[in-house]
């Protein structure tokens, strides 16, 4: 690394961001149950089995509150056929509350499949990283002191901006696997709504809005792709400039490019939503 506090400042700051996109990727194809050693996993499973008596219990709530709106009388109980709607009805509720736990795993695991298969035609092994342009080192290296003033603000600002989005990208992708816990841990209450007609909808759109988390990670991948294909063309460095323009010029377009990105991960969520509807 250079001796010089401005390429060192710049250096450490996109030293950040490329490790933060490392830490991303590294996380996109980390499953929950991997996540952290596993241990908060075991955790959210024992929580979802303390609420699975709950949501047993309410089972029974809207398979009774679904029977007395639906039915006109007791005589449309004792129709064969719909006694045996309801039968199925309360059975299939019960299943997804017991088992609720392996169909969100069994959706997950499609969902990593999918983001796999993104990475692989897409050909990265590892998201792309940002590198000062040899250039520009050579430029600011070769600057006095009075000239080396309006750099150093311009590096604080620049190193600054980088820094802070590098961070808001992480804590998005770690707000994922939050979401991801407490649609698991939770999961037995919206499920066993599924029980009474009137209430199925709150467990379809429970469903829909896993698949929404779940979908997020394949947006995520997509756009830190684009970045890595931005990042694979970095901005275009006139030698001709004054080292200041020059810096100002690269840090511009590198920010603009990763504001695009850290905008498009957490607009992930509503990208989803809207493609599916909720």
């Amino acid at each position: 690394m250079s001796d010089n506090w401005v390429i060192q400042n710049l250096e450490n700051a996109l030293s950040t961001w490329n490790e933060k996109l490392t830490e991303i990727w590294s996380l996109l194809t980390t499953t929950p149950q991997e996540f952290k050693g596993g241990g908060i996993w075991e955790i959210i499973v024992d929580i979802n089995g303390a609420v699975q008596a709950i949501g047993l219990a309410l089972l029974v709530l809207f398979f009774v509150v679904g029977m007395v709106k639906t039915c006109s009388s007791y005589t449309d109980v004792k129709k064969p056929e719909h006694a045996l709607k309801l039968f199925v009805r309360f059975a299939i509720a019960k299943g997804m509350v017991t088992y609720g736990m392996e169909l969100m795993l069994a959706l997950l695991e499609i969902i990593q499949g999918i983001i796999s298969n993104i990475m692989t035609s897409a050909g990265f092994a590892s998201a792309g990283t940002a590198a000062l342009p040899p250039e520009m080192i050579t430029a600011i290296d070769n600057c006095g002191f009075f000239e080396s003033i309006p750099l150093w603000a311009v590096t604080l600002i620049g190193s600054l901006f980088i820094t802070v989005q590098s961070f808001i990208l992480i804590m998005t992708v770690y707000g994922r696997f939050f979401k991801l816990y407490m649609y698991s841990a939770l999961a037995p209450i919206p499920l066993s709504t599924f029980a009474g007609e009137p209430t199925q909808n709150v467990g379809r759109s429970f469903i829909k809005s896993y698949c929404a988390v779940l979908l997020e990670g394949a947006v995520i991948v997509l756009a830190c792709i684009i970045f890595s294909l931005f990042a694979g063309s970095p901005p275009v460095v006139d030698t001709d400039a004054s080292a200041v323009t020059m810096v100002w010029k690269y840090i511009g377009e590198l920010v603009f490019n990763m504001l695009v990105l850290v905008g498009a991960v957490k607009m992930s969520d509503r990208i989803i939503r809207e493609m599916m509807g909720l």
